[in-house]
């Protein structure tokens, strides 16, 4: 994740018989379809030995060419397994490309992919297979810090947590990392950190957390896993979050964490705009940046099936100030803390809909908000769905009371016309 030109290969050949088999290795031969335009040699470079292959790829109506450079640990010639036993090895191989480029730059660029290649490939050579594996899946680690846990789903729009984590995976793999990038600039790396730790008005709009087309529940083929990292980068650039998405696969991470739950900054605090009315899932984000902190928000159930808002902080320099208030602020706002057990917030809903919660580090623009509001009415999250899905029609209450009565009616006629009707029969028997 961190070496975008490391490719790794693991090969495994297992012996299950009683004698010892022998192999011949040899790497793949270029494509025919490439002619001579690729060529390998072995370079020796501080007594470790590798093929280095360069060549170049002709572009289809365009006088422009491809450059490749790869750098490849040699294999063995001839491989033995002794009887009941395996043979392990681990191919390290470093690819460089350029960008297409007249016929004229080709020595010149050559030159420069040879020398990279080179570079990077010692590199790997003096690190051991299991310390780049290491490296790998610590970087990883490092980005799912961020994320998304679905607990309790109660409907089929909602995506499960496979569906989520895969999604964020394969969107994740396809887009690069230029703050693990070495030769960032300063200038650059500044640039993205602050747009990564405030993404301001991002992101704007309903929660994607009900887009089927961005959290598929199935990937089947690198085409459609490009095809929605491009959805997924469009959808985020016009929802505000530009400065996200050029800070790559971290900036990424950070709008697809705030989409999902219709999480949004503005100038002066995160506001959490969730749809009140489909909060009967509990789930929680993790890890989202506010300037150096790291915020978590979930959405729980309690006994009853309600939902509440539980917010806990992780402090990643100095601890800094940070408040909360739910719907409409009319309660004084809540210093967070890095308690484990975090803090608690009703869900209230307000007339008109406004967020739920409200995260910030001014204490003073919390207060200030609940006069600018505006509000009608504030109303506790039951009482907002009991208005809203009131239960069944007046008319089909009243037809149903008719119909009872009509039925003790026609009872009653019955019971009148056996009784005391013409012909009707004597209760008792006389005795005469």
């Amino acid at each position: 994740r961190s070496r975008p030109h490391l490719y790794l290969q693991r090969i495994r050949i297992a012996n299950p018989t009683e004698r010892v088999a022998a192999f011949e290795a040899s790497a793949p031969a270029s494509a025919p379809s490439l002619g001579s335009r690729f060529a390998s040699s072995l370079e020796k470079v501080e007594e470790r030995q590798f093929l280095l292959s360069s060549g170049r790829l002709l572009l289809a109506g365009s006088p422009k060419v491809v450059l490749m450079v790869v750098a490849a640990k040699k294999l063995v010639s001839r491989v033995q397994v002794a009887p009941k036993s395996h043979f392990d090895e681990t191919v390290l191989s470093v690819v460089y490309t350029s960008e297409p480029i007249e016929v004229s730059r080709l020595e010149e660029t050559f030159s420069k992919l040879r020398e990279s290649a080179k570079k990077e490939m010692l590199e790997v050579m003096q690190m051991g297979v299991e310390d780049l594996f290491q490296e790998h899946q610590q970087t990883w680690s490092d980005l799912f810090i961020s994320g998304v846990e679905m607990r309790k789903i109660t409907d089929s729009h909602t995506p499960s947590s496979e569906t989520v984590n895969m999604t964020l995976y394969y969107v994740l793999s396809s887009m690069p990392a230029p703050l693990l990038d070495p030769l960032i600039s300063g200038e650059d790396r500044e640039k993205m950190e602050a747009s990564l730790n405030y993404a301001d008005h991002c992101f704007s709009g309903h929660a994607t957390m009900h887009a089927e087309n961005l959290w598929p529940a199935k990937l089947t083929s690198v085409a459609q896993i490009l095809q929605l990292s491009d959805l997924w980068k469009l959808t985020l650039q016009k929802r505000g979050c530009k400065g996200l998405v050029a800070a790559g696969v971290h900036g990424l991470m950070q709008g697809m964490v705030l989409s999902f739950g219709g999480l949004q900054f503005t100038e002066n605090h995160l506001q959490f705009q969730a749809d009140p009315d489909v909060l009967h899932n509990s789930y929680s984000l993790r890890g989202i940046h506010y300037n150096k902190d790291l915020i978590n928000l979930a959405v729980l159930l309690d006994a009853e099936g309600k939902p509440f808002l539980h917010v806990s902080v992780k402090f990643q320099d100095k601890p800094v100030r940070l408040y909360a208030c739910e719907a409409g602020c009319m309660n004084e706002p809540v210093e967070l803390t890095s308690e484990a057990r975090g803090h608690t917030f009703p869900v209230m809903v307000t007339q008109p809909i406004t967020p739920l919660l409200y995260i910030s580090t001014d204490l003073i623009h919390l207060q200030d908000l609940r006069h600018t509001l505006h509000l009608k009415a504030i109303l506790a999250h039951e009482e907002h769905m009991a208005k809203q899905y009131p239960g069944l029609p007046f008319l089909f209450w009243f037809s149903v009371a008719s119909l009872i009565t009509l039925f003790h009616l026609f009872l009653f006629k019955l019971i009148y016309n056996e009784y005391c009707g013409p012909g009707a029969k004597p209760l008792f028997r006389s005795k005469v």
